[in-house]
């Protein structure tokens, strides 16, 4: 499966996710855990168009159409920069885009860019002259199914999206971070799934012994993504931005588990000769680093210092039910 598989999977009649916020984020999140589980890349690439459903909704009042196949490229890093010049609902954007998963297979995208007032988002259609993606950049086997290209826009006609600045300082812009956390933990149990085959097969100790690491890790990953989705349905508009940090490292920390235990519990055999579980590790193992690793926790330790003072501080002493004679109450 590969990004002709998210286009087919997100183009069907009856495709369609729960917005974030929408009372049924636990569902949107499984969702996205299960097409990360039946393959990685194309999860990704529907997660993706998910995302772009839920920014225009967000902001505009809008959603995809029927037929559509979008992508959300917004890394911005320092050595290219797309440029957007207009006004009004006219507007070209020129430049170079990294990271533009879907590129030769998505029909529309979301394309952050400068302009004079700040960094601004805008929706374009890709099928118009003057954009082209050049895949060679992608050298790696890993993720090669999410088609991860370098796209050059020349005066490509855009619409914007919102007010500048709208596309980072929205609440869902978090809700969808932890959404692509859902897909890591979905990549983290195709990983997994040659183990819990292997135990059914083989009474060894030391197997039963990682798959029980691996099983537990899990199950706690499940329940911080179906916390956080409780969380975001009873306030929507409430900044979750710490929360997502918590839940994106803990979660790279149960997938980083996960191909541990299973490569030191099967050896080097099914990475060796089980093609698709060879690829679902690569994949992951690009796929986590989209995360910023470490200073993510520095953004998160500022936040949590942050809150330390305040009347609502989740601190270690109120995390905990409160006792009496050692009794709960």
């Amino acid at each position: 499966m590969n990004a002709g598989a998210a286009f087919a999977a997100v183009t069907a009649d009856r495709f369609g996710l729960p917005r974030p916020g929408s009372g049924h984020t636990g569902e949107r999140f499984a969702a996205l855990a299960r097409a990360c589980t039946d393959d990685i890349a194309t999860g990704r690439l529907i997660e993706a168009h998910a995302d772009a459903d839920a920014i225009l909704g967000e902001i505009g009042g809008a959603s995809v159409g029927p037929g559509e196949f979008w992508g959300v490229w917004a890394a911005d890093p320092p050595n290219t920069q797309v440029n957007a010049l207009g006004s009004d609902d006219e507007w070209e954007l020129s430049g170079t885009k990294q990271w533009c998963s879907g590129a030769q297979h998505c029909t529309h995208a979301l394309i952050t860019a400068h302009t004079e007032l700040g960094d601004r988002l805008f929706a374009v259609e890709l099928g118009q002259g003057g954009v082209r993606a050049d895949p060679s950049v992608w050298k790696t086997d890993a993720m090669r199914g999410s088609n991860t290209c370098t796209v050059m826009l020349d005066r490509v006609r855009a619409h914007p999206v919102g007010p500048p600045g709208a596309y980072l300082e929205r609440p869902g812009f978090w809700h969808g971070a932890i959404g692509v956390a859902a897909c890591w933990f979905g990549g983290a149990r195709r990983v997994a799934a040659p183990l819990y085959r292997a135990a059914i097969r083989r009474d060894d100790p030391l197997l039963r012994m990682h798959l029980g690491a691996v099983d537990a890790v899990l199950a706690a990953g499940w329940a911080q993504l179906q916390d956080a989705a409780r969380r975001i349905d009873a306030d929507p508009h409430e900044s979750t931005k710490r929360l997502a940090h918590q839940v994106r490292w803990s979660i790279e920390q149960v997938a980083t588990t996960v191909i541990d235990r299973t490569g030191r519990a099967l050896g080097p055999g099914p990475l060796a000769a089980d093609g698709d579980h060879a690829q679902a590790v690569a994949d992951l193992m690009v796929y986590i680093r989209q995360s910023h690793a470490d200073r993510d926790l520095v953004v998160l330790g500022s936040l949590a210092g942050a809150a330390i003072p305040g009347p609502t501080a989740t601190t270690p002493d109120t995390v905990l039910p409160a006792t009496r004679n050692g009794q709960a109450r």
